[in-house]
């Protein structure tokens, strides 16, 4: 039995806490430039924030007051059907790659969702502009929605692959041996048991999507109106940001500080509910995780 020396000991005491050090550093440089611009962002954008600015459209410039109802009922429209469209596709994909891993249609996917997240976003916009924009002869929403589900798919895919895999095989071999189908199988017992890494999946993708200016430049384009028709351009948080910052005048630059600042509250937000909804479905349904 090999002995350890006092010496030995408080050698070994003396490197754990240096790497311990190193690793707080490490963690200290990652988090500082995060807390930074949050921080700046809040600075700059809190004093233009009030409730008109929630509730109004946009004024002219120089008339005081406005607000970006008309951006947040935008970027409501776009992301939601970016959603309806990347969901069911992205989730199905991802669970066929999981599931056949070795397939070679399972390989093409888990290429395709790694070829796709590398893609810049103004190129899909262009080409969402391309294939929806030049064949309708219009901007509108639609295609602002199309363009952000092509951006969600990556995300969505791979993350439901990743949570599918973390399920135990046992569950799955267990249904079969009971007599149950192997769609009733995954219905049942492997997507719920997935439920809330495929949830943090989905916030993630609303987060990567949510916050895109390039493709709305193509595809939504932007309007000055409240708009809830999808067949018209809609305004959306991003380009209202962009639109703010690139114009010479120091009330639109507030705003868009202050539209940031929403942006950025609203994907927190999303992810906080997120966790709720996990950590009641572990509390009350003890769904694995």
């Amino acid at each position: 039995m090999i002995q350890t020396t006092p010496i030995r000991q408080q050698r070994r005491k003396l490197i754990n806490l240096i790497m311990l050090g190193f690793c707080m550093l490490a963690t200290l440089l990652v988090i500082a430039p995060l807390i930074w611009i949050i921080a700046y962002v809040i600075q700059q954008g809190l004093p233009a924030i009030n409730w008109s600015f929630f509730t109004q459209l946009p004024t002219p410039v120089g008339v005081p007051g406005g607000g970006i109802a008309n951006a947040l009922v935008g970027s409501a429209m776009t992301v939601g059907l970016g959603l309806l469209f990347a969901i069911p596709i992205g989730t199905l994909a991802g669970f066929y790659a999981a599931t056949h891993p070795d397939n070679g249609l399972g390989v093409a996917l888990r290429f395709s969702a790694d070829v796709i997240s590398g893609v810049p976003s103004i190129v899909m916009g262009i080409f969402a502009y391309t294939i929806i924009v030049l064949p309708q002869r219009h901007f509108s929403a639609f295609s602002g929605g199309v363009v952000l589900a092509f951006i969600m798919l990556p995300t969505l895919t791979r993350t439901t692959e990743e949570m599918i895999r973390m399920v135990p095989k046992s569950l799955r071999e267990g249904s079969l041996a009971l007599g149950a189908a192997e769609w009733k199988t995954s219905l049942s017992i492997i997507l719920p048991a997935a439920f809330n890494g495929i949830l943090t999946g989905v916030m993630l993708a609303i987060a990567r999507a949510a916050g895109e200016a390039a493709p709305m430049l193509f595809t939504a384009f932007g309007n000055p109106f409240l708009n809830l028709d999808y067949r018209q351009p809609v305004a959306t948080l991003p380009h209202t940001i962009f639109v703010y910052a690139i114009a010479p005048y120091e009330d639109w630059h507030a705003k868009a500080w202050a539209t940031a600042l929403v942006l950025i509250s609203l994907v927190l937000l999303l992810n906080i509910f997120a966790r709720l909804i996990t950590w009641w479905r572990v509390r009350h349904i003890g769904t694995y995780h």
